[in-house]
């Protein structure tokens, strides 16, 4: 993941008006450097101020979704998991085994999808792309 991102201060920037429940809720989101579902970030939120009640963090995630703050992914066969809104593109890559989500970024892809979509008759204005696979044993190389 890139840089860590201020949560508390774009929703401020926002407009948003910030309760000492959502300021813990951006904290911990600021620190994350996976992609937890709502679940998960309860389990780190509770470790800081256990009276916040996973129905807050869900209320709160749906707030910073819809302000812009929050990216929500539907990675296939989980639930819903959740990256700070980024301005630098970047794709991912499943393992379906353990779950964990690597982002990457490659200029040589980027180039062909958008020959792509020229050949196609379009200019490309926006995509997301998502690899699923599991990793290479030491035979398979």
């Amino acid at each position: 993941m890139g840089t860590p991102i201020d949560i508390e201060a774009l929703c401020l920037k926002k407009g948003l008006r910030i309760t000492e429940q959502r300021r813990v809720i951006a904290r911990v989101l600021s620190e994350v450097d996976d992609h937890p579902d709502v679940d998960a970030l309860h389990r780190r939120v509770a470790n800081v101020d256990p009276r916040i009640s996973i129905a807050t963090v869900y209320r709160t995630v749906k707030l910073f979704e819809e302000a812009g703050i929050l990216e929500r992914h539907d990675f296939q066969g989980g639930r819903s998991r959740y990256e700070t809104r980024q301005s630098d593109h970047h794709d991912h890559l499943i393992d379906v085994e353990t779950g964990a989500v690597i982002e990457f970024h490659d200029p040589e892809l980027e180039e062909l999808q958008a020959r792509i979509a020229a050949r196609l008759g379009y200019r490309l204005v926006d995509h997301r792309m998502e690899l699923y696979g599991s990793a290479l044993r030491p035979t398979e190389t």
